[in-house]
């Protein structure tokens, strides 16, 4: 499996709604996921999604029912990617004793793992304070096998239909917020005008570039070198999109309007990032996922500026500090980082 493609570990008991949950952050049919999965291990299928180019795949354990569960497996199918786990859980089961211990071993052999609490089955309990009762419960579970504090979202999935839009797009902010590749390949951006337009047509480029540069950024120091060429590559690639040949005088004019303070910033958390990754023990688990998922915005945050600069230029205008600046902020915040990162 190629590095640059972000996996999102489905952990929760037969019947919590893992299918559902692919389904409505897909947008895809029950009949098309359920078409969709490939064997992955002995205990875990994989979906693909958007099949013929993968952005993400969804990691479906099968086990969690099964005595002695070992995750070690299905970890090892996740070695070398940026990932998390998304804890699937009814609020109306209590029985979530084997899913905890899974977590708990997780954490244990990967302390970076990133993890997102989705309880589901919202339209269950139609009674508000035993929806907060059964939440609370699970939180504490959850919490406690993970040895910290857990984001959660709370979700309804009726039989055959999509939940509410503030509960769908609460779940999209809070996988931006836990592993950008993913949220952002899974969360669509407005059509406002034609310059978005534009940018919608080649939106896939940057985020498959944006993720073979995350993904390349496993290992100290070489990793900011492969990500830099993998980044102006990318920008050559707009260039042929929107017929506005890249050069190196061009390159450096694009960045000098995204200014010495923002691209100072930007190397600055990099860097900081590539030198986590030498630290023994934490730079082979929290600090290469680190530096691998903020190398992917950074990417993004770049790539979605460089389309606004070259769409600029295809229509015959100039370029201002001002709106690539704005631009670049705007695409860092998007992508779950504050703009002074």
């Amino acid at each position: 499996m190629p590095r640059d493609i972000p996996i999102v570990w489905l952990l929760g008991r037969t019947g919590a709604g893992k299918s559902s949950l692919i389904r409505v952050l897909t947008g895809l049919g029950a009949i098309e996921v359920g078409n969709g999965y490939a064997p992955c291990t002995r205990t875990s299928q994989s979906f693909d999604f958007p099949a013929e180019q993968p952005l993400v795949r969804f990691l479906d354990t099968r086990g969690l029912g099964e005595a002695g569960y070992d995750p070690g497996e299905d970890l090892a199918a996740c070695e070398g990617h940026s990932h998390a786990v998304m804890i699937v859980a009814r609020l109306d089961d209590p029985v979530q004793g084997e899913v905890a211990e899974a977590l708990q071993t997780v954490v244990q052999r990967r302390p970076g793992m990133e993890i997102l609490l989705v309880h589901t089955g919202a339209d269950l309990l139609a009674d508000r304070s035993m929806q907060e009762r059964a939440r609370a419960a699970n939180q504490k579970r959850f919490e406690g096998a993970a040895g910290r504090a857990i984001p959660d979202v709370i979700i309804s999935l009726p039989q055959g239909a999509n939940p509410q839009e503030d509960e769908l797009a609460a779940l999209k902010d809070a996988l931006v917020e836990t592993l950008p590749n993913a949220g952002l390949a899974l969360r669509q951006e407005a059509v406002t005008d034609a310059e978005s337009r534009a940018f919608s047509e080649v939106r896939q480029t940057v985020l498959l570039y944006s993720g073979m540069a995350g993904g390349s950024d496993a290992l100290p120091i070489l990793g900011l070198f492969s990500s830099t060429g993998l980044q102006f590559t990318m920008l050559k690639k707009l260039g042929d999109h929107y017929d506005v040949p890249v050069t190196l005088a061009l390159a450096r004019n694009f960045l000098s309007l995204l200014g010495v303070g923002v691209g100072g910033r930007l190397l600055g958390s990099v860097a900081l990032r590539q030198g986590g990754k030498l630290i023994p023990g934490y730079g082979q688990t929290a600090g290469a996922v680190a530096a691998g998922a903020f190398t992917f915005v950074a990417t993004y945050a770049l790539g979605r500026t460089a389309c606004r600069y070259l769409y600029t230029l295809s229509i015959g205008g100039t370029p201002s500090r001002e709106d690539i600046q704005a631009t670049f902020r705007d695409a860092l915040k998007r992508a779950g980082q504050q703009h002074d990162h």
